[in-house]
């Protein structure tokens, strides 16, 4: 693989960039103080904007990482940062990269996420080299997997109380693309 780390990526609405801490403010207002966001995370709901900045803090250090891939979802229109897209996981062995995303829920069935993704997919298949791209969601979160269906992963099966995030133990169904499939 060619690990890059996270570049600057754009599309025709979205800048998705490297977080700052600076972000904290807009990050804690928009995604991470969000309780219906928060129903499918693991990570608990902040009370304060100091929570955030602990969190980006953490992220930020690790952007010297070349394996660290993970942006801040903003919209190019007002500049306003409304969510995260990242693949936390990688596994060199098999050129597989997990991928995770989430936004503010003012954002939701507005084709964000999707968009976002599809980015990430082509710049994680063509540049850092990956062959697998794969994410698993809450099976009591249908809209996860529908944006998952749109950028042409395939569901390979559910995983019976294999994940845990602020609802407790869920089915998590995995889905996974391949450097061969179409997008």
């Amino acid at each position: 693989m060619n690990h890059q780390g996270t570049k600057a990526l754009q599309t025709e609405r979205l800048a998705l960039r490297r977080f700052r801490l600076e972000d904290a403010e807009a990050f804690y207002q928009n995604v991470t103080s969000d309780s219906k966001v928060n129903t499918f995370l693991t990570w608990s709901l902040h009370k304060s904007v100091e929570e955030t900045r602990e969190l980006l803090t953490g992220w930020v250090e690790r952007y010297e990482n070349p394996e660290r891939y993970c942006w801040a979802i903003v919209l190019k229109e007002n500049d306003q940062l409304i969510g995260t897209i990242a693949a936390p996981t990688i596994k060199n062995r098999t050129e597989t990269a997990e991928v995770t995303y989430c936004i503010g829920s003012a954002w939701w069935g507005l084709g964000i996420v999707t968009e976002a993704l599809k980015e990430v997919i082509t710049y994680l298949f063509e540049v850092v080299q990956v062959n697998r791209i794969e994410a698993g969601y809450d099976v009591n979160n249908p809209a996860s997997g529908r944006v998952l269906e749109k950028v042409g992963m395939q569901k390979e099966g559910v995983l019976r109380k294999a994940g845990r995030n602020n609802q407790g133990l869920f089915d998590l169904a995995f889905c996974a693309i391949l450097r061969g499939d179409s997008i």
